[in-house]
């Protein structure tokens, strides 16, 4: 039982995906911040986290080339209200510092893996295809295709069939426009990454992914006759996947430099399917972690998160049978890596509430390499 990563089975690791319960204890994305720099010092050279690939594009601007400040990419560069986290602002002031006097192939770099999605909004994909279009030089009328953005992005427009435009002729269209794209980048990458340089042509390309990624949310959304928990399911299951190719592309533009840090919830990383259930929903859906695992077999390595006691959730001291419990007897320190606990050895906790985002059970810790277990969020931010 350590709090240092070398004992894990990682030789030929890509992905070392590390993930967390819930997004609202701060203290994993701290703990995360000091196993990455204990990374780091391994070869690691890249992080990707659970925010929109495209806008982590400033994130990645900052940390490597000083650009902006750090407020700014903050705000702009974190979706999902995560750049209002201590952690993650200790993780790129962080980073910038290491990186100020190093060399370009030695710096670190900041990626997202995520869709520019939330639970119920999904905005249009025109500016991302704009993106691609000029860094083409094409001259193409997207706008004219998708017309105001605020039909795509109102919540309607994900949850009711009739009011999503996801399945237009215009819609149909621009996936035809969107697939061409992807054609003619791959066609022009030499003359593009020799007039304006690798970076671009990869930038193009995650602008790409997302136009694509949200054309086909949509299209699912435009499904009519769907019961709600399979619509939902869906849902989520195609932003895993887009999640999972996200991090497959990632890979690709680090090979060489090292492996990559995946940090996120644990229903996205994990190697047995993701579930959630409320209000009147059960939803079922492979995650990316499930996608991956098969992929890239040993090169993919998870491991869980789980917590104990949290002032942060009001969580108090799990019960004495379950496996939080279990695992918080096999260290005294605030937080270590653990192994996974026998499934049949315990159950889950109880005590948690779904606006908590609490997810730990068999499931969760499944084919993975160990558990980052918590023991108290509060102490554990302190040490």
């Amino acid at each position: 039982m350590s709090q240092d990563l070398g004992h894990l089975p990682i030789p030929r690791c890509e992905l070392l995906a590390l993930g967390e319960p819930t997004h609202q204890e701060p203290a994993f994305a701290l703990v995360r911040n000091r196993l990455f720099a204990r990374l780091v010092e391994q070869g690691y050279r890249s992080i990707a986290l659970e925010t929109d690939r495209v806008a982590a594009l400033a994130l990645d601007d900052y940390v490597r080339h000083g650009r902006g400040t750090l407020d700014a990419v903050l705000a702009d560069g974190f979706t999902h209200g995560f750049g209002a986290q201590p952690g993650n602002r200790e993780l790129i002031a962080w980073m910038r510092e290491f990186n100020r006097d190093r060399e370009p192939g030695e710096q670190l770099a900041c990626h997202g893996f995520d869709l520019p999605t939330e639970n119920t909004m999904a905005p249009s994909p025109r500016r991302y295809l704009e993106h691609v279009r000029d860094h083409l030089g094409l001259d193409l009328d997207i706008a004219a295709l998708t017309g105001e953005d605020e039909r795509w992005s109102r919540e309607q427009a994900v949850l009711d069939p009739a009011s999503s435009p996801g399945e237009t002729p215009e819609a149909v269209r621009l996936r035809r426009i969107a697939d061409d794209l992807g054609t003619r980048l791959l066609l022009r990458a030499p003359e593009s990454i020799e007039a304006g340089g690798r970076d671009g042509w990869l930038r193009a390309g995650a602008h790409l992914r997302a136009g694509l990624g949200l054309l086909r949310y949509h299209a699912f959304a435009a499904v009519p006759g769907l019961a709600p928990s399979e619509r939902v399911s869906g849902l989520l299951g195609l932003r895993d996947a887009l999640m999972a190719r996200n991090l497959l592309d990632i890979r690709t533009a680090e090979a060489g430099r090292g492996p990559t840090l995946v940090f996120s919830h644990n229903a996205h990383l994990q190697q047995a399917p993701s579930s959630w259930a409320g209000g009147g929903l059960d939803c079922r859906w492979n995650g990316a972690g499930r996608i991956l695992g098969p992929l890239l077999e040993d090169r993919y390595v998870y491991v869980a998160g789980s917590l104990g006691r949290s002032e942060a959730l009001g969580l108090a001291a799990p019960g004495p049978e379950t496996y939080e419990a279990l695992l918080g007897r096999r260290s005294d320190a605030a937080w270590a890596l653990v192994r996974p606990p026998e499934p049949d050895a315990g159950r889950p906790r109880t005590d948690t509430a779904p606006h908590q985002g609490y997810a730990f059970d068999r499931a969760s810790f499944a084919g993975a390499a160990a558990v980052l277990h918590i023991r108290d969020g509060a102490a554990a931010v302190r040490t």
